[in-house]
């Protein structure tokens, strides 16, 4: 898949390949597209901040715009690339509709 077919504030349900490059079943809040990646958050399991690459993708099942109001906000340096270079997960806590926090 590639970066045009996802877009930032969205939810979606993707069949993805993990590391061992096991199929997996995933359900995630779109925070950020980078290059050749997006910054997300597993709904469905940990909370987890993630960098899924676009090629890691196999298929969206699902896709969900989010309203403005029920966005989840986290700082906008946390969601640079320049942050993600060396990392593919990172645990952030400050999450919620409309607060940030």
């Amino acid at each position: 898949m590639n970066r045009n077919e996802f877009k930032e504030h969205s939810r979606i349900t993707v069949s993805w390949k993990d590391r061992e490059g096991k199929l997996r079943p995933g359900n995630f809040y779109v925070y950020a597209l980078l290059k050749d990646a997006m910054i997300v958050r597993a709904t469905d399991k940990d909370g987890l901040l993630r960098k899924l690459a676009f090629s890691d993708v196999l298929r969206v099942v699902k896709f969900q715009d989010v309203a403005p109001q029920d966005r989840y906000m986290i700082p906008d340096e946390i969601l640079k690339e320049a942050n993600w270079k060396d990392r593919d997960v990172m645990v952030r806590y400050s999450s919620s509709p409309n607060c940030g926090k």
